[in-house]
């Protein structure tokens, strides 16, 4: 499997843009076309970012992590955009932001990209001659810190319908440690942690799929496999051949263009402590002012790499 050097190369920072504040206020309806399930766009004909942010009203029984479900958005997504309310009980009339627009990866548009820092998955299904090119994207959970997901490209090679899972050796002596030892296999079912569909890759022990612990997603838990809601992977698991280049990279920045040629910036937090150093910030410095013709303001840019908070700003 290729290794994948995530700052080597400025340009393969992955790019979004949304503006909470002024830019919410015009942002306020559908996140894509009424025809179109939630997640999947159109690629734009100019700039990189497709979708919108827009606001909900909570329910009386909702929980922040239901409507992020609802509105196809990770733990960290709809935490970072709403840092005022509470993840359990948001309050009946409580106002709901939802980031749902998005800066595509700065990397070939095929097969399935995955952006560990972001929590997502982008996947470019191959098109019919004369159909408009698309994207869908959809939130996942990723390995912990103790578990990162391997980075580099690799395959899909394998599709499992309610597959059994088999303790790997780790969980097996966590769980013996604890008087508690797992059985040698676990069928499918609803104690199944891998769901009801898998996509295995071509990395020994690493896959794509479903969970019993939907509140995972969005965050980094697993063991390094990718989780996805049980009806995202379901929507995707029939229409991913075997053989589709997966590519896993780790873009903790991202800076978008609009169709107008306006720029953004958007950091996450960063899993080297290096990313964001002084480097790093002059290469995008230097990236975005290939790109505006009014300068660049250098104070701005550094505000947004240090709160790495998952916004994306509109640079004046």
């Amino acid at each position: 499997m290729t290794r994948y050097q995530p700052f080597q190369r400025i340009k393969q920072l992955c790019v979004t843009s949304i503006a909470l504040g002024a830019w919410l206020l015009a942002s306020t309806t559908a996140a894509n076309d009424d025809s179109s399930p939630k997640g999947h766009f159109t690629l734009p004909e100019e700039g990189n970012m497709v979708g919108q942010v827009y606001t909900v009203t909570a329910g009386n029984e909702d929980t922040l992590l239901d409507i992020a479900r609802a509105h196809n958005v990770g733990y960290e997504e709809i935490r970072m955009a709403n840092p005022d309310v509470s993840i359990w009980i948001p309050g009946e009339g409580t106002e709901v932001t939802i980031p749902g627009q998005f800066i595509l990866p700065d990397e070939p548009r095929t097969g399935i990209v995955i952006n560990v820092a972001e929590l997502r998955l982008y996947y470019y299904p191959k098109v019919s001659d004369g159909e408009a090119p698309r994207v869908e994207t959809y939130p996942i959970g990723i390995g912990s810190d103790a578990y990162n997901t391997p980075l580099g490209i690799t395959k899909t090679t394998m599709r499992l319908e309610n597959p059994a899972w088999y303790p790997p050796a780790s969980i097996r002596r966590e769980a013996a440690e604890r008087g508690d030892p797992p059985p040698a296999v676990v069928p499918p079912g609803p104690d199944n942690p891998l769901g009801q569909y898998a996509i295995l890759l071509d990395i020994p022990g690493y896959l794509i799929h479903g969970t019993n612990q939907p509140d995972g997603i969005g965050m980094r838990a697993s063991r390094g496999c990718i989780r996805m809601h049980s009806e995202d992977i379901e929507s995707v698991f029939w229409r991913v051949p075997v053989g589709t280049q997966v590519n896993i990279i780790d873009a903790p920045i991202k800076v978008g263009w609009g169709a107008s040629g306006d720029a953004y910036v958007q950091a996450f937090t960063a899993t080297d402590e290096k990313a964001f150093g002084m480097e790093t910030l002059l290469n995008v410095v230097s990236l975005l002012e290939e790109h505006k013709e009014a300068g660049v303001d250098y104070e701005q840019v550094r505000n947004v790499l240090e709160e790495a908070n998952g916004q994306i700003v509109p640079l004046s």
